[in-house]
């Protein structure tokens, strides 16, 4: 992995503030330790950006702006083109690195880092594509036509169990129309950040183009830095993606400066199960939707709704495909699960399956703490009541309800019975 870091270029002790490819560092700044979930083990450092260092930043953005607008979208399509292509050099190594950080395996860092390119390619074509309608006017000799316009600075808040896709998804876009990015990631994945970073810079090398997408990295166990990002009238748009109860208090202060915001926050998702179900299908799509990532994904399955007739069946199938996962190192090309982030993320798990119990409901399998280095724990499966206080909210971890229905009206009720949806799938025959 050694190699991987070096070709990545990630360092000892990395600058977590970037003008583009110009970085800034301050040695009193706190320094951000990412450590491996697996293992427990510090990978490197990155130090943190201080307050001074940020109003220089958006100082630097708002003066890019300025030029960047005025580059024709095809040609800031073409820089896009390029980050995507430096991308594809770079999938290996970035997802591994995405495994190592993060925890997901690593067929999950390598597909992250191809939705990269994937949004990039798109981006390319939209660059293309940024129309606007003429209409009639009553006027004579008069016509009217819409014109889009870019915003200005966007910033981008990534959680840490997409380190790296979703920025590309609000960077690229953001890029393509004229914007500036300021991106600023969980500081669980800094390094994932860094190493985006210094592949973008790579890429656009050679191209005489003002600096266009910028990081930003806070202080660990501080918000400040946050905090002063998402109220900053000079940030014209934040894109948060994170928990719903944080992503309030965003919406709320962004709405407070009227500021512009996209949300991407929790989810409480379902998949049916009815009496003509082929379980061939049904039970491996369940086993990856709730375990893939650790659970750790807003479109993660949380509840089974399962036809009354089939209950028995595909309780006892889940189960047993269950005790098949196989826990371990995310780099291991035979693991199916990984680690959860951090220990608290395993104690949310635990905790989740207590609640279970004490509501009542029984717990299948797992849920059990795994002793040793690193957050590992084994997924649970519980048999609950869709109205229970844990159920109705979501748990960021690998613990699947499963309830039984008798009529598709109950089943569909069930799964728009919660607080939070986000995705929902039924399989049937």
């Amino acid at each position: 992995m050694q190699a991987n870091l070096e070709k990545l270029g990630i360092e000892a002790v990395n600058d977590g503030t970037w003008f583009g490819d110009k970085s800034v560092s301050d040695d009193s700044a706190p320094l951000i330790e990412s450590s491996n979930p697996a293992t427990d083990e510090l990978i490197a450092s990155v130090r943190a950006t201080t307050m001074a260092q940020y109003e220089d930043v958006i100082a630097k953005a708002q003066e890019s702006f300025i030029k960047w607008r005025a580059v024709p979208a095809p040609v800031r399509g073409e820089a896009v083109r390029r980050i995507a292509l430096a991308l594809r050099k770079y999938k290996d190594a970035l997802g591994s690195l995405v495994a190592l950080e993060n925890g997901k395996i690593k067929a999950e860092g390598d597909g992250e880092v191809q939705e990269m390119i994937d949004i990039a390619d798109f981006a390319v074509g939209q660059s293309r594509m940024l129309y606007g309608r003429t209409m009639h006017s009553e006027r004579p000799q008069h016509r009217m036509y819409e014109q889009w316009h870019p915003l200005g600075l966007v910033g981008t808040i990534s959680a840490f169990n997409f380190p790296v896709a979703v920025y590309a998804w609000n960077a690229c876009i953001a890029a393509v129309c004229g914007n500036v990015n300021i991106w600023k990631p969980s500081h669980s994945t800094a390094l994932c950040g860094i190493a985006v970073q210094k592949i973008i810079n790579e890429a656009l090398a050679d191209l005489d183009l003002p600096p266009v997408f910028f990081l930003i990295n806070g202080s660990p166990g501080s918000h400040d830095l946050a905090n002063r990002f998402v109220e900053d009238k000079r940030v014209n748009l934040i894109s948060f993606t994170g928990s719903t109860w944080v992503g309030r208090g965003v919406g709320e202060r962004l709405a407070n400066r009227l500021g512009k915001c996209l949300l991407e926050l929790g989810g409480n998702n379902a998949i049916i199960v009815d009496e003509h179900a082929n379980l061939d299908l049904a039970i491996p799509s369940i086993v990856f939707g709730a375990v893939g990532t650790a659970g750790q994904r807003c479109t993660s399955t949380r509840r089974v709704i399962i036809h009354r007739s089939r209950f028995d069946e595909v309780k006892d199938s889940l189960v047993k495909a269950y005790g098949q996962v196989r826990i371990g190192d995310p780099l291991d090309p035979d693991t199916l699960m990984g680690p959860l982030i951090n220990d608290a993320a395993v104690r949310t798990v635990e905790a989740a399956c207590e609640a279970v119990r004490k509501a009542g409901g029984e717990i299948l399998c797992g849920g059990e703490r795994i002793d040793g280095p690193g957050n590992f724990i084994t997924p649970a499966i519980a048999i609950v009541a869709n109205e229970w206080e844990i159920v109705q909210h979501e748990t960021f971890g690998p613990i699947l309800y499963l309830m039984p229905f008798d009529t598709i009206d109950e089943a569909i009720a069930l799964q728009n019975g919660v607080v939070q949806g986000l995705s929902s799938s039924i399989f049937t025959d």
